[in-house]
C-alpha cells in the first residue's frame, strides 16, 4: 500500500543516509523503522497487563492464585 506522510527534513535526510549505507530502498527502511515501532510497543503493552495482575491493587495476596488461564485472559488480543 502507499501512503504519504509529511517528516522534517532532517529525519528525511538521516533516513536517505541509512537506507543506502543499509544498502536498502528508502520504503524498506520506513517498513523496518514502522515494524520495530510497533514491535517495541507491543511489548510495552505485555509489561503493562502483567504489570497489574501481579500488582498490589487487585487485591491478589498470592501470585500463585493468578494461574495459567488469567495469565492467558489478560494477553489474548495481544500478538506475539
Amino acid at each position: 500500500m502507499k501512503t504519504a506522510i509529511s517528516i522534517p527534513d532532517n529525519v528525511y535526510n538521516d533516513a536517505e543516509i541509512t537506507a543506502k549505507e543499509l544498502g536498502l530502498a528508502r520504503s524498506q527502511l520506513y517498513v523496518l523503522a514502522i515494524k520495530e515501532f510497533i514491535e517495541h510497543h507491543s511489548k510495552d503493552r505485555i509489561t503493562e497487563k502483567l504489570n497489574c495482575l501481579f500488582s498490589k491493587e487487585n487485591n491478589i495476596e498470592d501470585t500463585n492464585e493468578l494461574g495459567l488461564e488469567s495469565l492467558r485472559k489478560a494477553t489474548e488480543y495481544d500478538s506475539w
